[in-house]
């Protein structure tokens, strides 16, 4: 599944190519997605002018002039295309992960402008679009989530407070979207770390000094992994002609048996599985 960088990355991908264009025609081939798409979703686009392609937590936000929009999560395999009219065979997906051109199945909904086409390809249909009227009712659709790592409310204090007295492990609060919105599995292992904080570890345990590591690498490590366009297993260019390459920078994440890459430092990397997730973690310097 995409995080909060790969959905940047998708994000600024998208806002180069259809900012400031107006949607000509909408085709929903397959309404069956995750939540089914709604009969008078045609409508609530056609003839918008997209002002601005914003992201929140790993969700992308299209907002038109009127301050109306819709919402996108990709789901486990959800991709966007984009297809130039005049040109054929050529790189098309915004993301660095699945295939870089157009697939012939799955493509369920396709939004068309005067030169491009914006295709949803999504082969096991996780993924999903939600419209909103205004911008409150924007703010609404996402009032049960946290804070991003980038917001000055997720600060020390707010993970201090929050983690106070909670029996759950840490790796399992930062895949909690109630507390902070937008890790997922791979850049939770990797910022647990860079704090030197076992997975297992009860998050009431967890010392003041652990928490500013963790709102520190919190931020730092999706930083990097956004100038680095992102994670992806395979390797290959997006619409701009570059490639995601965070993943040559794994600490731990899938490198099971491995040695711990910190200087000086004798561990392995293990591998466990915590509430269903694989969590990788140095058995030596992760404490």
């Amino acid at each position: 599944m995409p995080e909060l960088p790969e959905v940047e990355i998708v994000r600024r991908s998208l806002e180069k190519k259809v900012k400031d264009k107006v949607i000509q025609k909408v085709l929903v081939k397959n309404r069956n997605l995750r939540f089914k798409i709604h009969a008078k979703f045609k409508r609530h686009l056609y003839k918008k002018k997209i002002k601005k392609v914003d992201r929140f937590s790993k969700y992308l936000i299209l907002i038109f002039e009127d301050t109306s929009g819709f919402i996108i999560h990709l789901g486990m395999s959800g991709t966007i295309h984009l297809c130039d009219k005049n040109k054929k065979n050529t790189i098309t997906n915004t993301s660095f992960y699945h295939s870089p051109i157009l697939p012939k199945k799955h493509n369920h909904v396709e939004i068309q402008f005067d030169k491009i086409k914006f295709i949803y390809n999504d082969p096991r249909r996780f993924g999903y679009f939600l419209t909103f009227n205004n911008k409150i009712e924007l703010i609404r659709k996402f009032s049960h989530f946290g804070p991003e790592p980038f917001s000055n409310s997720f600060n020390v204090e707010y993970i201090s407070k929050y983690l106070k007295k909670k029996e759950k492990n840490i790796k399992n609060f930062l895949l909690d979207q109630k507390f902070v919105s937008g890790i997922g599995n791979i850049y939770a292992s990797e910022i647990l770390f860079f704090s030197k904080i076992n997975p297992i570890k009860k998050a009431k345990n967890l010392t003041k000094d652990e928490c500013k590591k963790i709102f520190l690498y919190s931020k730092l490590v999706l930083k990097k992994a956004i100038r680095k366009g992102g994670s992806s297993i395979q390797n290959f260019q997006n619409i701009n002609g570059k490639m995601g390459s965070f993943q040559k920078d794994f600490k731990v994440y899938q490198r099971e048996n491995l040695n711990c890459l910190k200087p000086k430092c004798k561990g392995v990397i293990k591998k466990k599985i915590i509430s269903n997730r694989s969590s990788f973690f140095c058995n030596f310097c992760q404490k």
